[in-house]
């Protein structure tokens, strides 16, 4: 392991007119990471397969046929990688719990070997002054659950209030902000309706159906953290909003631009921060779901328990434009994964462009912050009561280590000093902006696209296991020390 030492010449293309003053007192900085992504130990301490495991290990599923059984072996290492993470000063760490590592099959009490894990690396968080946030659900249902149904079926909803009550008894006195869901819209829409996720199946009605199951879950879950958790405990949900912008003035894009606001955002703030479906949501979608049979009475109400803080997770913009008739669509999956499938029920037809004259990461998304600005400002104008994280925000790049040891990464620098320029906007116009994870600590298993793909600000050499921490971490413990961008 590389411990963290200053280094000079740090490379960024932020503008000065980019970076003003510093960040607020007590403005939380963090790194964030999930579960299948970076533990390992896939088949350790009475965990069984989630989705992602049984997904990955399907020939054809996930690129070079990698999957998370190792990843960043952060289940054997997480000492080392708190350490690393005080080196760079974060203030909280943002780590998600595995279902099937706590509740096997999604039922029944819990394993006590698998919420072990979770204890010591709460405690070792706090002993190193790192305030520990807990992310419920990040993708990995338990298999078990799957074939019972998985989030189409309305009974997951109330296996995870039970396995919530389960992780907040164990973790209750320690953990003081709590999430429950991470980015929902993929959970629905890449795992049920496109297939590029887990479980890989592609039904728009179904897709439809886990998005309301899992506002409902959402809900219950608010209840029992409420009922389980300290009267200083926080509760968020976190979500991947999307920048949705029309690419011409016409009211064609501007009506493609409603379409995906519709199914990408208003699915989930709505009944989450409303109440209540979009009634132009429901139009679009009527010849897919039934939404009356769908949804019971008091399942808005549940859905739309109060939060604490709002989870926002932004990459890129998303830039549509009615279809084009006669033409072949273009990125109809909206950078999400290419599939045959649409992601997008009711909004199949739109077309997705790239930004012009942005430049873009490895994982070919425009690099954008406005956008960020333009999420945040438009968030807290309708929601002013309501404050916001941002939850994660980073880039891929095509990381090398150098001859001399290092990792040089002045494309990620510049990514992030141009975000953080922007919730720094967002704040002068006063957005209750509260804290920044960066995604991610570590390079790890990045979904369908295997370990091609590196978010990290520490470097993984996969065959050791070493860490290696990236010019961009050392830029980032500058940026926390002064509490300011350069």
């Amino acid at each position: 392991m590389t411990a963290l030492q200053p280094e000079t010449g740090a490379r960024t293309t932020a503008s000065p007119a980019t970076a003003p003053a510093g960040f607020p007192t007590g403005f939380t900085w963090g790194a964030a990471t999930a579960a299948y992504q970076v533990e390992g130990a896939a088949a350790e301490d009475g965990r069984t397969p989630s989705i992602w495991d049984t997904f990955a290990h399907t020939p054809g599923r996930v690129l070079g046929g990698d999957t998370g059984d190792t990843a960043a072996d952060h289940y054997h290492r997480y000492r080392d990688d708190v350490r690393l993470m005080s080196e760079l000063g974060l203030t909280a760490y943002r780590f998600s719990v595995s279902w099937p590592r706590v509740q096997p099959t999604g039922r029944g009490p819990a394993v006590q070997r698998g919420l072990d894990f979770y204890r010591r690396l709460t405690d070792e968080l706090l002993t190193a002054g790192i305030t520990p946030v807990a992310t419920l659900y990040h993708w990995d249902l338990p298999q078990d659950l799957e074939d019972a149904g998985g989030w189409p079926h309305r009974p997951t909803a109330e296996r995870f209030a039970d396995y919530a009550a389960l992780v907040a008894e164990a973790l209750g006195d320690r953990v003081p902000l709590w999430t429950t869901l991470n980015e929902p819209w993929c959970s629905a829409f890449l795992g049920y309706g496109s297939g590029v996720h887990a479980p890989g199946r592609t039904d728009p009605a179904v897709a439809l159906r886990a998005a309301h199951h899992l506002n409902l879950a959402h809900g219950r879950a608010v209840e029992v953290l409420r009922a389980a958790l300290p009267t200083d405990a926080r509760i968020s949900v976190t979500l991947n909003l999307h920048q949705v912008r029309p690419l011409g003035e016409g009211p064609g894009d501007a009506e493609a631009a409603r379409r995906i606001d519709a199914v990408g955002n208003r699915i989930f703030t709505g009944p989450m921060l409303a109440g209540a479906y979009p009634q132009d949501l429901l139009a679009d979608t009527a010849r897919l779901v039934d939404w009356a049979a769908l949804v019971r009475p008091g399942d808005l109400e549940t859905s739309s328990r109060p939060i604490d803080l709002l989870g926002v997770n932004y990459y890129t913009p998303t830039v549509v434009s009615a279809p084009v008739p006669g033409g072949a669509a273009a990125r109809t999956h909206g950078g999400h994964g290419a599939s045959d499938h649409s992601p997008w029920p009711g909004a199949e037809d739109v077309v997705f462009h790239l930004p012009e004259g942005r430049d873009r990461t490895a994982m070919d998304w425009a690099i954008d912050p406005d956008g960020l600005y333009e999420l945040l400002v438009g968030l807290h104008r309708d929601h002013p009561d309501l404050p916001l994280m941002v939850t994660e925000n980073g880039a891929a790049f095509d990381d090398r280590v150098g001859a001399d040891g290092r990792v040089d990464d002045p494309g990620r620098i510049a990514y992030l000093a141009g975000h953080l320029a922007a919730v720094q906007r967002a704040l002068a116009a006063g957005a209750d902006v509260r804290g920044y994870f960066l995604w991610s600590l570590l390079d790890n298993f990045e979904w369908a696209y295997g370990y091609s793909k590196r978010f990290g600000v520490v470097y993984v050499d996969y065959a050791t296991q070493r860490r290696i921490p990236k010019a961009s971490a050392r830029w980032y413990a500058e940026v926390i020390r002064a509490n300011a961008l350069p």
